[in-house]
């Protein structure tokens, strides 16, 4: 039975009490209850879905002119209608939160992503209570709820086992979660979370394991499930694969289809997207194709030789989104073959942001090189050596700038580009036939990302919340989108739309423009805020073409003034565009996890990089108290990274070993000389950095009860990150394996690991750690 809308402004609905005659005796004919109802919300509303890929540009999918087959975009688009004018933030974490909570990035604390919070109150990554999520409005309203893939709106010191979960989906209004915390996943190894356990793939990538299969699997299991318990009871799913982001992973079966197709480069292929986008009525017939911007170089200008190379890495990309495409038509079918579709709200946002160039102009075999600033290291004879390796898990790849400027035609710049639609404009779809009667139109009215919740509202019926959990809400900073998917004559309701993203900003009023770009992803350096050149667009310029900023200096001047007063509504100011100060927690003034220079770890423990102690670029020693069987030592010890990166301290045929992987690039061992005896043993490895900056070398000296056992070198290190999303374990290595001796199952060690400790500073002449060391490394952590 479901509640009247009136009664569901403070949320949770408040219990009925019980006022009339209590008798003594339940058998008396007089007593009387009112039977208990389950809650449900008003009648007729529909099952919502929403769908968001990621780092999708407006070009990508067929759907929308694109190179990539995306045939369930397209068919849903059949019954359903495209809109061409949907924005983003420009960038993953705020356009996430703006989603879920219907209001501005930073209003939400979202101005970046979550590793580069600051302590200021538009980008510390913190939600605040008076902007409860979507998601608990509705099943505080008699939804079940449902997210599936990533997450990434989790603030950096709250990623570990401990919490808090607050931010977590399962702390915001989702029942149930499988996916991923963070900003990227590796196809093959991802770290994987049920609700906020963490548990292992099913299958591994040799038997045929992908993270964008495992996804659907779960999501159509959840709604089958669903539907079969509770058919009264409407579901909100979040479906979030996190696929296109890189790592470019996919079986060959489905790059494979567009071999060839690719090899005449990046500038041809947008000339092509042009074209079609113009057939499918996408882009108006006036709209004019940008230029291409200095920084990105053209197809013609790039290494012969190198070519190759950057074609591959466009047929693994066209071949991911196809595979992504495929899966959301599997939950897609699951849902018809309920016979609810024509009753499900399904919003297909293809992209939370513009196609990312953050691959370098040259593309990466291993993303990792370049988020640690090293990109020079794979050399063009190295691309050409791992042309077959591309999308396998043996990589970890990105493809080069000029395809993503191409997957954003007709419009200038990519992701984190918040001033150009290249950056924020994103084909999305929107599929409800129940709900309205036009079938494959285009819309072009004005809509933003924060403009989704307050649609979900209206057709659902539920009012906006006052109160929810006894917090009294702020409103919603979206409009409604129902009168437009109605009636494609509806006049534009969203008329003021701010947008920045690391400086990168703009304002959209009543179809004018006034943009400037700060930063270019790929480039580190960017001018003094002051010295930014801010361009003006008219309401018929569609691709942002023709800058009247000379032509019209009061218009411009109009529009920057609005610019600052939105900012200082949500709460952008003060601008931030610092890169690496934002790294550091001290700098940046967010909470740290660790303290101190040592920390304790036990067997079984699974923790993200984050809440790790930094080892990097200094000395530092890894120590472990274990338990040997008679059968002898063997498998991982504690490990930090994989495949693309890290280290491994473990037995291997019975001695100590350590391994420092240099981006799969460089394996650096080093062996004990003789086996670990059966019993109780303390092992060690000490690290003594050389010095004299980032990324130096070192030499390891691994110790048994004391004793040196073995010696050897590191020539280089990774200075920066191991990786986006692999773990530190003791006891095994899950995910990828860092050293090549194991694989990435059966790697567990034989015998017991009482505990393990990390510590950082010069080394101490007793390589033996007492038992009061280990409390009181314990009891300061508490």
């Amino acid at each position: 039975m479901s509640t009247p809308s009136s009664g569901r402004e403070s949320l949770p609905i408040p219990d009925p009490q019980h006022v009339g005659l209590t008798t003594y005796d339940a058998k008396d004919p007089d007593t009387a209850y009112p039977p208990i109802t389950m809650l449900r919300p008003p009648a007729g509303a529909p099952n919502v879905l929403i769908v968001m890929l990621d780092d999708v540009g407006f070009a990508a999918s067929s759907a929308f002119g694109g190179p990539c087959h995306t045939p369930t975009a397209e068919r849903l688009a059949g019954g359903g209608l495209k809109l061409n004018r949907f924005h983003t933030t420009a960038l993953c974490s705020p356009t996430r939160q703006a989603l879920l909570t219907g209001r501005n990035h930073h209003s939400v604390g979202m101005g970046a992503i979550t590793e580069m919070a600051t302590s200021a109150p538009g980008n510390c990554t913190i939600r605040p209570k008076n902007k409860a999520p979507i998601a608990e409005t509705l099943r505080l309203n008699g939804y079940s709820t449902a997210q599936f893939g990533k997450c990434h709106e989790v603030p950096a010191w709250e990623v570990s086992p401990v919490g808090p979960f607050g931010q977590w989906p399962t702390g915001s209004g989702f029942e149930y979660f499988y996916g991923f915390v963070g900003g990227e996943a590796n196809q093959y190894y991802p770290g994987l979370y049920e609700g906020t356990t963490a548990v292992e793939p099913p299958r591994t990538p040799e038997e045929g394991y992908t993270l964008n299969e495992d996804l659907a699997d779960h999501a159509i299991t959840w709604v089958r499930q669903q539907k079969a318990l509770a058919p009264d009871k409407p579901f909100f799913i979040y479906y979030v694969p996190g696929a296109t982001h890189a790592p470019h992973h996919v079986p060959a079966q489905w790059s494979d289809r567009y071999r060839g197709t690719f090899d005449a480069g990046w500038d041809a292929l947008r000339e092509t997207i042009f074209a079609r986008q113009k057939e499918l009525g996408v882009i108006p017939a006036d709209a004019v194709l940008t230029k291409r911007h200095a920084e990105i170089p053209a197809w013609d200008d790039m290494p012969a030789e190198l070519k190759p190379v950057l074609a591959r890495q466009m047929e693994i990309y066209a071949g991911f989104l196809e595979q992504t495409d495929h899966e959301v038509g599997r939950l897609i079918d699951a849902i018809a073959s309920l016979d609810v579709l024509a009753d499900t709200l399904v919003f297909y946002i293809i992209g939370d942001n513009g196609a990312s160039a953050e691959g370098t102009p040259n593309g990466c075999f291993n993303e990792m090189t370049t988020l640690n600033g090293l990109p020079g290291i794979e050399t063009t004879e190295f691309l050409l050596s791992k042309i077959d390796d591309f999308g396998t898990p043996r990589a970890y790849n990105h493809y080069a700038v000029g395809w993503a400027h191409a997957l954003c035609a007709p419009y200038q710049w990519t992701k984190q580009i918040a001033s150009h639609w290249g950056g924020t404009r994103n084909g999305t779809i929107v599929h409800w036939p129940n709900g309205f009667a036009d079938k494959g139109q285009t819309r072009n009215q004005f809509h933003h990302v924060i403009d989704v919740a307050k649609t979900i509202l209206q057709a659902t019926g539920l009012p906006e919340p006052t109160f929810v959990n006894g917090i009294q809400q702020a409103p919603l900073e979206g409009v409604s989108m129902l009168p437009m998917l109605r009636d494609g004559d509806a006049p534009d309701n969203h008329d003021v739309q701010y947008f920045e993203i690391m400086g990168n900003r703009g304002i959209y009023h009543n179809g004018w423009t006034a943009v400037t770009k700060h930063r270019t992803p790929w480039l580190m350096d960017a001018p003094p805020f002051d010295q930014d050149v801010w361009e003006l667009y008219g309401p018929d310029d569609w691709t942002q073409a023709h800058d009247l900023a000379a032509e019209m200096p009061d218009k411009l001047a109009e529009l920057q003034r609005l610019w600052l007063i939105e900012a200082v509504k949500y709460n952008v100011v003060p601008l931030d565009d610092r890169s690496f100060e934002r790294i550091n927690p001290d700098l940046a003034g967010r909470p740290q996890l660790l303290k101190g220079d040592s920390q304790l770890l036990f067997s079984g423990m699974r923790i993200s990089e984050n809440c790790i102690l930094a080892l990097k670029n200094k000395s530092h020693s890894v120590t472990a108290e274990l338990i040997v069987p008679e059968s002898g030592a063997g498998g991982v010890i504690v490990t930090q990274g994989g495949e693309v990166g890290g280290w491994s301290l473990y037995a291997h045929e019975g001695r100590l070993k350590y391994c420092y992987n240099f981006f799969g690039i460089h394996y650096f061992m080093v062996t004990a000389d003789t086996p670990i005896p059966a019993g109780r043993h303390q092992v060690r490895m000490e690290f003594a950095y050389d010095g004299g900056g980032l990324a130096k070398g070192g030499t390891v000296t691994l110790y048994s009860d004391g004793q040196p056992v073995g010696a050897g070198r590191v020539d280089i290190t990774v200075p920066m990150a191991f990786s986006a999303d692999e773990a530190c374990d003791v006891g095994r290595d899950t995910g990828s394996p860092a050293s090549p001796d194991y694989g990435p199952t059966g790697n567990a060690f034989t015998g017991d690991i009482a505990w393990v400790r990390l510590d950082i500073g010069a080394d101490g002449h007793d390589h033996l750690i007492t038992a009061e060391d280990r409390i009181n490394v314990a009891i300061a952590k508490q």
